[in-house]
């Protein structure tokens, strides 16, 4: 008998690995709002949108780059992959 693995594997997607939280802030992310704008909205702290976005920039595997705009990619991949 084989043992059942230790950590659920991963769907394509994804946007699956991102709580509801992060799924709406990438939302109001996407709708071009500001880290200031999207606490402003969700009434949460500035520092509490940032620990989110670098949570989700972790989560869809979006390391930092000078060369490229994380929240931009990300957009892209909630674009991409919400139908």
């Amino acid at each position: 008998m084989t043992a059942a693995p230790a950590v659920e594997p991963q769907t394509g997607r994804r946007l699956d690995r991102l709580s509801r939280r992060e799924l709406e802030v990438l939302r109001l992310i996407a709708l071009g709002l500001s880290n200031a704008a999207v606490a402003d909205q969700l009434y949460l702290a500035g520092k509490t949108v940032e620990t989110v976005c670098s949570s989700i920039f972790r989560k869809l595997e979006l390391h930092p780059s000078d060369h490229v705009n994380r929240r931009v990619l990300a957009v892209l991949v909630l674009l991409r992959e919400d139908v």
